[in-house]
């Protein structure tokens, strides 16, 4: 698999209160990453976006196809990176990517943590009300990793999967279960193993025990 779209963004505003922002990204042909993500990407809201555990978001090709199928209007719109997203790489989604999936691209190494749930902004930035909702029950929603080590990624680089601890995490699984049955025994204790991971998810989903 080859990095094929890499995508940084500044501050901007958004909706009707113009409150700000790091959806708008522009691409870039390489980018130095640290624990916090690409060095000069902007991410506004650290309750939801950014971070250690949150530092880089990918999402995948196959579900700007979906959205498109979905909301036609939008094909000249929903183009790699506009969700968002720091990452492209195509055959990469949700059934095949697994909570604690470890890849090497270039000189860095990261990790999955886990997946993102998508807010109203998506909704502004497209003016298509509902489409947040969309992502969210079709498990669309793309992921996050934490940064293992710094260093430099370039479009064309190979991204390689050296662990997987997880095979049974994947992201779909896991969006799946928390939304139709988040205190399913089965699931909770499989939670319980996946040490890799997001801490306020184990916080969150571990408190209903």
């Amino acid at each position: 698999m080859k990095i094929t779209g890499l995508y940084s963004g500044s501050k901007a505003f958004i909706g009707p209160k113009s409150d700000p922002t790091g959806i708008f990204k522009q691409t870039r042909t390489e980018a130095n990453v640290n624990a916090l993500g690409i060095t000069d990407d902007i991410q506004v809201d650290k309750r939801f976006h950014g971070g250690p555990e949150r530092a880089l978001h990918q999402f995948s090709l196959r579900s700007y196809q979906k959205i498109i199928q979905r909301f036609p209007l939008l094909h000249q719109q929903a183009w790699p990176g506009s969700i968002g997203e720091n990452i492209s790489v195509p055959l990469m989604h949700e059934d095949n990517v697994c909570i604690g999936d470890t890849y090497v691209a270039g000189t860095v190494i990261i990790q999955v943590s886990s997946p993102r749930i998508p807010c109203w902004k998506i909704d502004e930035k497209f003016r298509q009300p509902k489409l947040h909702i969309f992502i969210r029950q079709c498990q669309l929603s793309g992921w996050y990793y934490r940064v293992l080590q710094n260093g430099c990624i370039r479009v064309g680089d190979k991204l390689s999967l050296v662990d997987r601890p997880q095979p049974q995490m994947s992201i779909h699984y896991f969006l799946t279960q928390i939304d139709k049955n988040p205190k399913d025994m089965g699931f909770l204790d499989l939670v319980k193993k996946t040490k890799e991971l997001d801490p306020q998810w184990l916080d969150k989903l571990l408190a209903t025990r």
